[in-house]
C-alpha cells in the first residue's frame, strides 16, 4: 500500500514538473522544436502527395461512433437542424481576393471526391467510412488565395468549455487531394452526430484536426491572435497542432 501511495506521489511529482516545463517559455520552445521535427519526418515519410489507406466498402465499419460535440445546443444550431440546414452557409474568407459564401446545394453541385478512410482518434478508437464532398482545395481555387496566405483555418459552430471549436492546417494538407468538405457519410447526408451538415477530413491527421460543424474557411499569414494561438482547440490545451499518422 505504500508502494503504491509512493508511486502515485512520484507520478503526481513528475506530471507536475512536466506542466511547469510545458508552461515555460523554454519548455515552449522544445515542445516547439519535437512537434516541428515530428512533422518534418512525417512529410519525409510520406511525400506531400501520398494517399492515405483507402479501404472498400465491405470494410465500412457497423457504427461510426460521434466523440466530442456530438449535439450542439450553443447558438442557433438547433434551428438550423430543425430547418434541415436550409440557412446553412460556409463562407471562404480571409486572405482571399473573392470571399464566398456555399449553400449546401452549391456545395453539392460541385465536382465531387468519394473516399473510404479510417478514422483514427487520439483517445485509441477508429473507425472506417465513406466520407464524399469537394477537395477543399476546389474551394480555395475559387476564391483566389492571397500571396501572403500560410495557413487555412476552420471555424465551427460547435462550444466546448465556453470556447468556440477551430482548427488549421498548412497549405500543403489544405490541397492534399483527399482533404475534403464532406457532406455524407456512407452515402447519407452527415448525420448530427459526426458533425452535419459539413465537416473536414484531413486523412493523413488525428481526429481531432477533421473539425465538424463547419462555418466558415479562413486563409491567415500567422496562428497568432485566434484562439490561444496554437491552432486548434485542443492545440490550445496542450496537443500537438501537427498529427500527422
Amino acid at each position: 500500500m505504500r508502494r503504491r501511495s509512493f508511486l502515485a506521489a512520484a507520478g503526481a511529482s513528475l506530471l507536475a514538473g512536466c506542466n511547469r516545463v510545458a508552461e515555460s517559455a523554454r519548455g515552449q520552445r522544445l515542445l516547439r522544436g519535437a512537434e516541428d521535427w515530428h512533422r518534418t519526418a512525417q512529410r519525409f515519410l510520406n511525400p506531400p502527395r501520398a494517399l492515405a489507406p483507402e479501404f472498400t466498402r465491405a470494410d465500412i465499419s457497423p457504427v461510426f461512433r460521434g466523440n466530442g460535440s456530438i449535439n450542439p445546443t450553443n447558438g442557433d444550431y438547433q434551428a438550423h437542424v430543425g430547418e434541415n440546414f436550409a440557412r446553412w452557409r460556409l463562407t471562404v474568407g480571409g486572405l482571399v481576393e473573392h470571399p464566398l459564401a456555399f449553400t449546401l446545394a452549391e456545395l453539392r453541385a460541385l465536382p465531387q471526391r468519394t473516399q473510404i478512410t479510417r478514422h483514427d482518434c487520439v483517445e485509441g478508437w477508429s473507425a472506417i467510412g465513406e466520407w464524399t464532398g469537394p477537395q477543399l482545395s476546389l474551394l480555395l481555387d475559387a476564391a483566389w488565395l492571397l500571396p501572403a496566405a500560410r495557413y487555412i483555418v476552420f471555424r465551427c459552430a460547435d462550444e466546448l468549455n465556453g470556447a468556440l471549436y477551430y482548427e488549421s492546417i498548412d497549405l500543403l494538407d489544405a490541397r492534399h487531394p483527399q482533404t475534403i468538405v464532406a457532406h455524407a457519410l456512407n452515402g447519407r447526408p452527415l448525420p448530427v452526430k459526426n458533425g452535419a451538415p459539413l465537416r473536414m477530413r484531413i486523412e493523413r491527421q488525428l481526429g481531432y484536426k477533421h473539425a465538424k460543424y463547419l462555418t466558415g474557411i479562413e486563409a491567415v499569414a500567422s496562428l497568432d491572435g485566434i484562439g490561444g494561438g496554437q491552432g486548434g482547440y485542443w492545440e490550445d490545451r496542450g496537443y500537438q497542432w501537427y498529427a500527422g499518422i
